[in-house]
């Protein structure tokens, strides 16, 4: 128990994030994710230094993309969710309804 990695609630947005945008998850994209659907704004380098702790933990593997001419000649770094990630993601919702189950909570954006 005390050598499990749990997931930090931007970490969670992460692995979502790369979950929806499948075969084009990389830094942009996914900050555009989360921006549009929690309306929450993040920096790139927020964004990679918590895809670089994924990798670390074996949650994400990272592969290079082509060069494109509308980046300069520069390439992509692509991101993956791996089945230990998508286990720690599972595991840390699963957390999180246990915590709530059976607490009256406002609906979102209540009072």
């Amino acid at each position: 128990m005390g050598n499990r990695k749990y997931l930090g609630e931007f970490e969670q947005l992460i692995l979502l994030g790369i979950l929806r945008l499948r075969n084009n998850a990389y830094g942009v994209t996914l900050r555009q994710e989360i921006k549009e659907r929690t309306g929450r704004t993040t920096s790139l380098g927020a964004i990679y230094t918590t895809l670089e702790r994924l990798e670390a933990k074996g949650f994400v593997s990272s592969c290079t993309g082509d060069p494109t001419p509308e980046r300069g000649g520069r390439a992509k770094k692509f991101f993956k969710l791996e089945a230990k990630g998508e286990r720690a993601l599972a595991e840390a919702q699963a957390i999180s309804r246990n915590m709530a189950h059976g607490l009256k909570l406002l609906p979102a954006g209540g009072a």
